[in-house]
């Protein structure tokens, strides 16, 4: 009995690791396309940073979630991680659009550009992950 649970494990680590691996290409992505340096502002306390950073992480998570559950293989995961991070990255310049000095904002501790950019990125990573699954 336990043998049969654990037939899923190789596909669950493979699937796994593939997620640590994307979120981490995510972030180091992310936090390069901003001027402002995210992890220096959540290190230096900055609410407005880690609200902005981790609401954007929530917004790429979600389309990788339906990724995982919905691809074919994991080259297929990939590929839609990919169209994630450039969905997230895109939301970025849309939301500089009213906001042109959202960066400076946010570096600034200024808490709403940071919840305007988050909620903006999780919206679009909910969007992105419910086009999915077609």
């Amino acid at each position: 009995m336990i043998l049969q649970s654990l037939a899923g494990l190789p596909a669950f680590l493979v699937y796994f690791c593939t997620s640590i691996i994307a979120v981490t290409a995510y972030l180091f992505v992310y936090t390069r396309v901003t001027p402002h340096n995210e992890f220096q502002l959540i290190r230096d306390n900055d609410p407005a940073a880690a609200i902005a950073l981790g609401l954007s992480l929530l917004g790429f998570t979600l389309p990788l979630v339906s990724a995982i559950a919905h691809s074919v293989n994991v080259v297929d995961c990939l590929i839609w991680a990919l169209i994630a991070l450039i969905v997230q990255v895109i939301v970025y310049y849309l939301v500089k659009i009213p906001v042109p000095n959202l960066s400076q904002r946010i570096a600034a501790g200024e808490l709403a550009p940071a919840i305007w950019l988050g909620l903006a990125s999780l919206s679009a990573g909910a969007l992105n992950a419910a086009s999915m699954i077609t």
